[in-house]
C-alpha cells in the first residue's frame, strides 16, 4: 500500500453556481492542507453569525486538486481518506460525484475507482460550506489531513485493524488483533497475515501468522492472541506505547498492504467506591474541557499544534481532555498517547432538537449509526480514551423520546467498543428550557437576587422536576456526566448509591468548590473546567467588564464586537498560562509555592461585571505604566495558612489565606518598581515563596521553541518585550512585524487579546501583556529565518532550521 500526504498542490476559492462568474467573487488561491478557509474573512458587528463565530462570516468554497493518474495504476484500488471537512463535503472526481459526507467531524473515504482517467491528470474537487451551523467557531473547508491511498485489491481495509488486552497481569499481557481484509478482486483471494508487537523500544516481542482467504468484493477479519512477557503499562505517568504491525503479502509472498497501530497496555475499572481505576489504581481526572480550533491557525489541524496544547495543558496540571463537542482529531489523540493524557471524546452537541439554524440535526436522526461508527473506529486502539460522550446538553434527553435516543445511541457505541466506558454531559436545564419557570420555583433562593446565573444553573439541576427528567437518560450511561450541576454530588450518592458521576463542563472560577468533591467522593471522578484553553467563538463569555466605561451597556454572556475570542481558557490561544492555571495547579495539589496575581493598577476600584465563566482580570507581573504609590491589589494563590507580602524588603502585611475566597490571600497594597515577595506559612513554617521584579529596558525577545523542525512541520516562535533578565514589560504593547525567509512561511501571527479587529493572517499583530506568537510552517530542508521588528526597537532574528 501507498499512504502518501496529500496537502500540497491544492487551491480554494469561493463555490460558485453555474451561471456565475469567478471575476465577480474573487478567484481560487494556492493553499497547503490543513487549511481554515474562514480564518482570514472579514468580520463585522453586522455578521449573522454574531458572537458565535466571534463574528466571523460563513461561506460555500470549492478546493480544487490536479491529480496525476499514471497508467500503472491500472488494476489498483485508489482512494482519498479525509480525516475531517467542515462541512457538508462533496467531493467530485472530473465532474463526477463520488461522496458526500455531511458531519463536519467525521472521517471518511472517497473511493475514486469508477471515475479514473488513467495516464492523464484527473480533477479532484471537494466542495464544504459552512452558515449559521455551529454555536461557536468552526472553520470551514479542508481543515484535517489529507491522505491519497494507492493498494493492490486485496488489502486491510481502513481502520481494519482493532486490538485489545483481555488479559493482563504482571507476567504476561494477552494481546487480541483482528485484522479486517477486503477484496476487490473478481475471484476469491487467498493471502496471508503477519502479525508483529513491538515493545516501547522497538524490540520484537510477540508474533505470529495466519492465512486469509477472502470471496470476492467481501471482507474476512483475521485473528490472532499474542501474548507479550513483563508488559510495561500505559499510564499517565508512564504512558508506554506499544506497536502492533500487520503484513499482508499473497500466496508468493509479495506485499499486498502493510499497517501499525500504537497501543497501550492498560486495564481500566469502574465502581462508585473506588471510582476509576487504571491498572489497579485509582485516578481523579483532572480535566479540561477544549475545542478543535488552534487559536492563531483557525480550525487547521496541524499536528505539532495539536501536540503542542496537549503538552502544554499538561504541563499545567491537567491529566484529562474532554473535546467539546465534537470528535477529537487523529493528531491530538495520538499525543494524548504520547504524552498520558486521558480523553473524553464527544459525538455531538445536538441530535434531532437544533441549537442552531442550519446545525448537524439536519441529518443525524438519518446519520448517526455512521457517525458512532466513525468515532469508534477511530478512538479503540487509543489507550488515551477512556470514555465516550455521546452528547452535549442535549435539549431532548429529558423527554421519554430523548431517552430512547440516548439509549440507541450508548448501545450502539458498547456494542462496537464494550471495553470503554459511556457518558453524556447533561444539563438538566438546558433539557427542561419549557419547564425552566416551575424549575425555579421549585428550588429556595433560586429566584432571589443573591443567586447569580451560575448559583441558579446548579440549583435548578438538582430541583425534582430535573431529577426525574433525566432519570432515565442517565440510567442509560455508565458514568454520568453533569454539566454545572456538582449540586446534585452528594444528593445522588444517597438517591442512586450506584450510580458515577464526572463532573463533564464546570465554572472555572469554582474549581475549589469543585476539587474538594471529587476528593471526597468516591463516586465523583473527576471535572472538567470550562474550559483549559481559550478558543474562537463564543465571544467574550469570559470576559471581565468595567461598568463605569462611557458608554457601557449590558449583553448578559454576549462579548460585543469586536470580540473574538471565548477569553476563559487557562491557557489562553498562543499558550501562555493565565493566572487561574496557577490557582488551579495549587487546587490540584501540584505546586506548593505561592503565586502572585496582581490586578491592573489602572482599573484600580473600578466597578466590574463578570460572567460565570469569569476569573479575576489579573497578570502575574510587576512592571506597569503607573505612577509610584498609586493603589493597586494583589492577589496571593497559596495552600497554605497565611502569606506575608514583602516589597523591596519592606514587610507590607500579612493576610489570611480563604478570607475571600479559598486559596487566595488579597493585599491592597501600593505600585513601587522593584521587587514584590509573596512568603507562603502554614503552622508559621515557610513553605514556598514567589517574586516578581519590574523590568528594565525592554526589548524584543524571540525564541523559537524548536531549533530543528521536519520538513511540514511548525516552528512555534514566541516573541515578547521583556528585559535583559526575561521579564516581560506587560503594560507596553506594540505592533509587530514578523518576516519570514527561507523554506518557510509564517502561518499565523497572534496574542491572546481576546477583543481585537487584528487578523491571524497578517504579518503584522499588536502584541497582548508584552507577548506575541508566531506559527511558521518550515517547507524543506535548509535555514529558516524568522525576524521580528517594532518601532523603536531593533529587530531580532532567530534560526530553525528544517531537518
Amino acid at each position: 500500500m501507498t499512504r502518501t500526504p496529500l496537502l500540497k498542490g491544492w487551491t480554494v476559492g469561493p463555490k460558485l453556481g453555474p451561471f456565475e462568474s469567478p471575476d465577480d467573487h474573487g478567484g481560487a488561491v494556492p493553499v497547503t492542507l490543513p487549511h481554515d478557509a474562514l480564518r482570514d474573512l472579514p468580520r463585522s458587528a453586522a455578521e449573522p453569525e454574531g458572537v458565535h463565530s466571534g463574528y466571523t462570516p460563513g461561506g460555500a468554497f470549492v478546493y480544487t486538486h490536479e491529480l496525476d493518474v499514471p497508467e500503472e495504476w491500472r488494476g489498483r484500488s485508489v482512494s482519498i481518506e479525509f480525516e475531517g471537512v467542515y462541512r457538508d463535503a462533496v467531493v467530485h472526481l472530473n465532474g463526477e460525484f463520488v461522496t458526500h459526507q455531511a458531519a463536519g467531524y467525521a472521517g471518511f473515504v472517497a473511493e475514486l475507482d469508477p471515475f479514473l482517467r488513467f495516464g492523464e491528470v484527473n480533477r479532484l474537487t471537494v466542495e464544504a460550506r459552512a452558515h449559521r451551523d455551529s454555536r461557536w467557531y468552526s472553520g470551514a473547508g479542508i481543515y484535517r489531513p489529507v491522505h491519497l491511498v494507492v493498494t493492490d485489491p486485496v488489502r486491510i481495509a481502513r481502520d481494519g485493524v482493532a486490538v485489545t488486552t483481555p488479559d493482563i497481569d504482571d507476567e504476561r499481557a494477552v494481546v487480541a488483533i483482528a485484522t479486517t481484509v477486503d477484496n476487490a478482486h473478481r475471484h476469491t483471494r487467498t493471502a496471508r497475515l503477519t502479525w508483529a508487537i513491538l515493545d516501547p523500544d522497538g524490540v520484537d516481542v510477540a508474533h505470529g501468522a495466519s492465512p486469509v482467504t477472502v470471496l470476492p468484493g467481501a471482507a474476512a477479519v483475521a485473528r490472532a492472541r499474542l501474548v507479550v512477557p513483563a508488559p510495561r503499562r500505559w499510564s499517565t505517568d508512564r504512558p508506554d506505547l506499544y506497536t502492533v504491525r500487520s503484513v499482508l503479502t499473497d500466496e508468493d509472498g509479495r506485499a499486498l498492504d502493510a499497517h501499525e497501530v500504537a497501543i497501550g497496555i492498560r486495564t481500566l475499572q469502574l465502581d462508585p467506591v473506588h471510582g476509576l481505576r487504571i491498572n489497579g489504581e485509582s485516578v481523579k481526572l483532572r480535566g479540561a474541557c477544549v475545542h478543535h480550533d488552534n487559536g492563531v491557525l483557525g480550525a487547521a489541524t496541524h499536528p505539532d499544534a495539536e501536540d503542542r496544547r496537549v503538552r502544554l495543558l499538561k504541563a499545567a496540571g491537567f491529566n484529562a481532555l474532554r473535546s467539546a463537542h465534537n470528535p477529537m482529531s487523529t493528531a491530538m489523540l495520538d499525543a494524548c498517547d504520547r504524552h498520558g493524557v486521558l480523553v473524553m471524546d464527544e459525538l455531538a452537541d445536538a441530535w434531532t432538537r437544533a441549537k442552531a439554524p442550519h446545525d448537524a440535526t439536519v441529518t443525524f436522526p438519518e446519520r448517526w449509526e455512521a457517525e458512532v461508527e466513525a468515532l469508534v473506529a477511530k478512538d479503540r486502539n487509543h489507550p488515551s480514551v477512556v470514555l465516550y460522550s455521546i452528547g452535549n446538553e442535549i435539549l431532548e434527553l429529558g423527554t421519554p423520546i430523548g431517552s430512547t435516543w440516548s439509549r440507541r445511541l450508548a448501545e450502539r457505541v458498547r456494542d462496537l467498543d464494550p471495553r470503554r466506558f459511556v457518558t453524556n454531559g447533561i444539563n438538566g436545564i438546558i433539557a427542561n428550557l419549557d419547564r425552566i419557570a416551575q424549575a425555579r420555583e421549585e428550588v429556595e433562593d433560586a429566584n432571589t437576587m443573591m443567586a447569580n446565573m451560575g448559583e441558579q444553573m446548579g440549583l435548578m439541576n438538582a430541583s425534582p422536576l430535573v431529577s426525574a427528567s433525566i432519570e432515565e437518560s442517565a440510567a442509560v450511561l455508565d458514568v454520568v456526566g453533569f454539566n454545572y450541576a456538582d449540586s446534585r454530588y452528594r444528593q445522588d450518592a444517597v438517591d442512586h448509591p450506584n450510580r458515577i458521576i464526572v463532573g463533564s463542563e464546570t465554572f472555572p472560577e469554582r474549581i475549589d468548590v469543585m476539587w474538594e468533591l471529587v476528593t471526597e467522593l468516591p463516586h465523583v471522578i473527576g471535572d472538567f473546567t470550562w474550559t483549559g484553553w481559550d478558543y474562537l467563538g463564543e465571544a467574550g463569555i469570559g470576559r471581565v467588564d468595567y461598568t463605569d466605561e462611557p458608554g457601557y451597556a449590558p449583553t448578559g454572556t454576549a462579548g460585543p464586537y469586536p470580540y473574538r475570542l471565548a477569553a476563559c481558557g487557562d491557557l489562553d490561544i498562543t499558550g501562555h498560562r493565565r493566572t487561574i492555571s496557577f490557582y488551579r495547579e495549587i487546587v490540584f495539589g501540584l505546586r506548593s509555592d505561592p503565586y502572585l496575581a496582581v490586578h491592573r493598577p489602572q482599573h484600580h476600584g473600578r466597578p466590574t461585571a463578570t460572567t460565570p465563566w469569569s476569573w479575576t482580570d489579573t497578570v502575574s507581573s510587576w512592571t506597569w505604566d503607573a505612577a509610584p504609590g498609586a493603589p493597586v491589589t494583589v492577589d496571593v494563590y497559596a495552600d497554605a495558612d497565611e502569606v506575608s507580602l514583602v516589597v523591596d524588603g519592606e514587610a507590607v502585611a500579612t493576610q489570611p489565606v480563604g478570607a475571600e475566597k479559598a486559596y487566595v490571600a488579597r493585599f491592597e497594597t501600593v505600585y513601587r518598581p522593584g521587587e514584590i515577595v509573596a512568603i507562603a506559612r502554614r503552622d508559621g513554617v515557610e513553605i514556598g515563596r514567589h517574586s516578581l521584579r519590574t523590568a528594565t529596558a525592554a526589548r524584543l525577545d524571540v525564541r523559537a521553541e524548536e531549533t530543528e523542525v521536519a520538513p511540514g512541520g511548525l516552528a512555534f516562535v514566541s516573541i515578547a518585550l521583556a528585559d535583559d533578565a526575561g521579564t516581560v514589560a506587560v503594560d507596553r504593547d506594540v505592533p509587530v512585524t514578523v518576516e519570514v525567509s527561507g523554506p518557510g512561511v509564517l502561518l499565523g501571527l497572534g496574542s491572546g487579546q481576546p477583543r481585537t479587529e487584528e487578523s491571524f493572517g497578517a504579518s503584522t499583530y499588536t502584541t497582548y501583556d508584552g507577548r506575541l506568537l508566531a506559527v511558521v510552517r518550515v517547507d524543506g530542508s535548509g535555514t529558516v529565518r524568522v525576524t521580528a521588528s517594532a518601532e523603536d526597537f531593533s529587530p531580532v532574528e532567530v534560526i530553525v532550521r528544517g531537518k
